[in-house]
C-alpha cells in the first residue's frame, strides 16, 4: 500500500508551517506527491537544507521506489555528475548509487 503523501504532508503544515499552505507552489507541488523522488524535493522546498546530524538519521530510514531510482541516476547521467557529487546532492551513500547502477546495469 503506497502512503498517502498528500495527506501526510497536509497534516504537518497544518501544525507546523501554516502560513506555507497559503503559498501556491506549495500547494500544486503538494498534489504531486508520488514518488520518493518528488518527496525529496518537497522536503528540501518546506525543510530547507537539515542539519548534518539530523540529515544522517534520516538518510539511514529512506527507502526509494524504481521510478525515483531510475530518475536519479538519469539525473547524473544527464549532469555527467559523479557517484560522489550525487550521493551529496540527494544525500545518499555513494556505494547505494553504485549498487544501483550495477543492478540496473548503467
Amino acid at each position: 500500500m503506497i502512503p498517502d503523501y498528500k495527506q501526510i504532508y497536509t497534516d504537518i503544515l497544518e501544525e507546523k508551517f501554516p502560513e506555507k499552505l497559503l503559498d501556491a507552489a506549495i500547494k500544486l507541488k503538494l498534489e504531486t506527491l508520488h514518488s520518493a523522488f518528488d518527496i525529496l524535493k518537497f522536503n528540501q522546498l518546506i525543510f530547507g537544507e537539515a542539519e548534518y546530524t539530523v540529515s544522517l538519521n534520516n538518510q539511514k530510514l529512506r527507502s526509494y521506489d524504481q521510478e525515483s531510482i531510475l530518475r536519479i541516476l538519469s539525473y547524473q547521467k544527464r549532469n555527467g555528475l559523479t557517484n560522489l557529487q550525487v550521493s551529496h546532492h540527494f544525500k545518499i551513500s555513494r556505494n547505494t548509487i553504485a549498487r544501483w547502477k550495477t543492478i540496473f546495469k548503467l
